[in-house]
């Protein structure tokens, strides 16, 4: 009885952080598209003698800056949703340089198997070894901080979960009888490829892409607050955060305010990319 009760309990407890992991991540990216429509403020216009501006929930706050400003007067809700639009951009589009490079590997690996698979696998132990934090530093510190640059070096870091991933899921797959079957009627590698493998493989390649998004947005904020990452003046949530830490002890708001967003965004894609895996993980089982 008590097994039989704890099952639905666990598939809505999944359901329940799935729909949060959509609520939260939806409500931030819809904040990142429309947030000029949010905030009459400019992200970057400066006013000395707003410095420092309290919260509105805090005494001495008001609705004209209902987050505060930072210390040169800038608007701290206009800069949030701004920073949110960085953080997303370079989230989506990490896992897109990231996937290409990972999944294309780890296809090829697991379908062709042989010499192919064994020069996949040795790429995967090289990226493996590389330390991806120490590497980025460097890189970056050498050749300058820039929003493409940060993209571009977290997508060529970041592909060896995806490679892994689809490696063991489509040396599963190439063995199906649809695959045999695919065979038989004549279709060519890359048709079979195509039709038959990558859309059967997709499913555990999106959960990987959220766990991805998460590391690649947090890689950045570490990256931003080190002072590597996306230059200033662009209100990057990491770059928020280390101007705000001279101000902590006195205005402690300013160092919460985009920590904890940071917190939130990457706890709704976790959400998200746990509640994809128990959703796809109980459609395989039946």
């Amino acid at each position: 009885m008590s097994a039989t009760l704890a099952a639905p309990r666990g598939r809505v407890r999944h359901r329940l952080g799935l729909a949060l992991g959509v609520l939260i991540v939806g409500f931030i990216g819809l904040a990142a598209i429309f947030g000029p429509a949010l905030t009459p403020h400019d992200p970057f216009a400066q006013d000395l003698g707003q410095r420092l501006v309290v919260p509105f929930w805090m005494e001495g706050g008001s609705l004209e800056h209902p987050l505060g400003t930072d210390q040169l007067g800038r608007d701290y809700l206009a800069r949030l949703v701004y920073g949110a639009r960085i953080s997303m951009v370079i989230g989506v589009l990490t896992v897109i340089a990231s996937g290409l490079i990972g999944i294309t590997l780890g296809v090829l690996g697991g379908f062709f198997g042989g010499r192919v698979d064994d020069v996949v696998l040795f790429a995967i132990t090289c990226r493996l070894s590389i330390p991806v934090v120490l590497v980025a530093l460097a890189v970056v510190g050498l050749m300058g901080n820039s929003f493409t640059l940060v993209i571009l070096v977290l997508g060529l870091l970041l592909w060896d979960r995806f490679a892994v991933v689809a490696r063991s899921t489509t040396m599963q797959v190439r063995n199906l009888d649809y695959v045999s079957a695919a065979w038989c009627a004549g279709s060519s590698r890359v048709s079979i490829l195509a039709r038959e493998v990558l859309p059967n493989i997709a499913t555990h390649l999106a959960v990987v892409a959220t766990l991805e998004m998460a590391l690649a947005i947090l890689l950045e904020a570490a990256l931003s607050f080190l002072g590597l990452g996306v230059p200033p003046p662009l209100p990057s949530w990491g770059l928020m955060i280390a101007e705000a830490k001279d101000y902590m002890y006195f205005s402690p708001w300013v160092i919460m305010v985009p920590g904890v967003a940071l917190f939130v965004l990457v706890f709704g894609i976790n959400l998200l990319g746990d509640g994809l895996r128990d959703m796809l993980g109980a459609q395989d089982a039946r």
